[in-house]
């Protein structure tokens, strides 16, 4: 298993090829994307530096990583068709090295390209989602953002429970807001206020026209007043949350925030658990789909590589989309996050196993 010259050939050309692929596609989507979005540039007056350092340098390891297995596949199809319409591949076999040894410098490729893409999902696109995100909210959406969640229910620590009729994100206040806290399966203690606002200076709520009803056994006390100040363990930022802002959070920040939505009981969570295991299953899908791209395109045929791209390119649209459908499987609580996300992986292992059985043949 030692790396020899025929590795290093092999690594060099699947490297390269996956380097030229990635720029000149996404030359090709910037421009497109520019097309489609200068109208929104212009009218919201989006400066010149800001549309490329704040958007464009932050949309492309978005993108790359979204479209990671076209590259992949793109790749591999490409590069190795080329070896195959050359005859190298038969020159390689004719030479005494199996097919298995063949695939040793393809899996090497595969482990930096999934590498580099782990990475990229781990530490590069949450801050640059960040930043691209809040471009698109300012230039791109005109700045405006609307809750149009309803009667949303949290449970923000153990017992304690918060349950508010609409947020508006205009004033950043809560409306029918109510606290309740539960010990042993008894409320002790009932808090109602009108509205509640938001104050970002003392990290606080505001509570407007509030009723605090504490139960001590059979005795109620009742207080009342127009405005108490509280702080509890919730903050404006949840309201504003949705299922873009997961992807700019980091590793442990999106850990800490699915904890967080397990004990208060978020419905949110789904989008958050899509993320977790999307970031996890598309690097890992690097080896199922440079295994499936050898064993297509390793055989000569008479078609030439154009054949070949084809079905990889049409492959490689069918496992992204699939990726993309799997996700409303999640949301319509048909799967768990975990099983939806990693079926397609789970169906294409099962494809490239059976191509890679026949691929010597």
């Amino acid at each position: 298993m030692r790396i020899g010259k025929l590795d290093k050939y092999i690594i060099k050309k699947f490297i390269g090829t996956y380097l030229v692929a990635l720029v000149l596609i996404i030359l090709i989507v910037i421009i497109f994307d520019i097309s489609e979005k200068i109208d929104d540039f212009i009218e919201n007056e989006a400066p010149l530096k800001a549309i490329i350092v704040d958007y464009y340098a932050n949309f492309i390891p978005y993108f790359v990583n979204m479209f990671s297995p076209l590259f992949i596949f793109i790749t591999v199809i490409f590069f190795t068709s080329k070896l195959s319409q050359n005859s190298e591949i038969i020159a390689i076999l004719s030479g005494g090295i199996s097919f298995q040894r063949l695939m040793w410098p393809y899996f090497i490729s595969a482990f930096f390209i999934a590498l580099f893409s782990l990475s990229l999902n781990l530490f590069v696109i949450p801050p640059a989602n960040a930043q691209r995100l809040a471009f698109e909210q300012t230039y791109v959406h005109g700045g405006r953002y609307y809750n149009t969640n309803r009667n949303m229910h949290y449970q923000i620590s153990p017992g304690e429970f918060v349950y508010v009729e609409s947020f508006s994100t205009w004033n950043n206040t809560a409306y029918k807001f109510t606290l309740e806290n539960i010990k042993e399966s008894k409320i002790v203690s009932k808090l109602s206020a009108e509205k509640a606002k938001w104050d970002s200076t003392s990290q606080s709520w505001q509570l407007k026209n509030y009723f605090l009803r504490k139960y001590d056994g059979d005795k109620e006390t009742i207080t009342s007043g127009n405005q108490l100040d509280t702080t509890i363990s919730l903050t404006a930022n949840d309201f504003y949350r949705n299922e873009k802002t997961v992807s700019s959070l980091d590793y442990f920040q999106l850990k800490k925030l699915i904890s967080t939505q397990r004990m208060r009981g978020d419905s949110m969570i789904k989008f958050s658990l899509i993320e977790s295991n999307t970031r996890m299953a598309v690097p890992f899908s690097a080896f199922i789909l440079t295994l499936i791209g050898v064993a297509l395109s390793s055989k000569k045929k008479r078609g030439g590589i154009g054949i070949n791209l084809g079905v990889g390119i049409g492959l490689s649209f069918t496992y992204i989309l699939f990726l993309r459908f799997s996700q409303m499987f999640v949301i319509t609580d048909t799967l768990s996050p975990a099983v939806a996300i990693w079926l397609p992986n789970m169906i294409f292992a099962i494809i490239a196993v059976f191509l890679y059985r026949i691929a010597p043949k």
